[in-house]
């Protein structure tokens, strides 16, 4: 089981901060993880699109997409974040 966090615009177009998801078999990389996000359709299409530009932290730290997940981990997608 894993703990999926999401934050700012993807909290309010996935309708959700929070979730705990059994890890499918095969999903091992933070990619793999959000390509079987996508397939969940609609708006989980759209914001983890392999092209949208978003950002993932494993266990806080911030990642690359090529990033193992495993079981325990938690995982929290972002947009980046600018400022002045």
């Amino acid at each position: 089981m894993i703990t999926l966090l999401y934050f700012a615009r993807l909290r309010e177009a996935l309708g959700t901060g929070r979730e705990q998801l059994a890890l499918p078999d095969g999903v091992t990389t933070l990619a793999a993880l959000r390509a079987h996000l996508a397939r969940r359709g609609d708006a989980w299409a759209k914001e983890m699109a392999e092209g949208r530009n978003l950002r993932a932290a494993v266990n806080q730290v911030v990642v690359a997409a090529d990033a193992p997940v495993a079981d325990g981990d938690e995982v929290a997608f972002f947009p980046p974040v600018t400022g002045g």
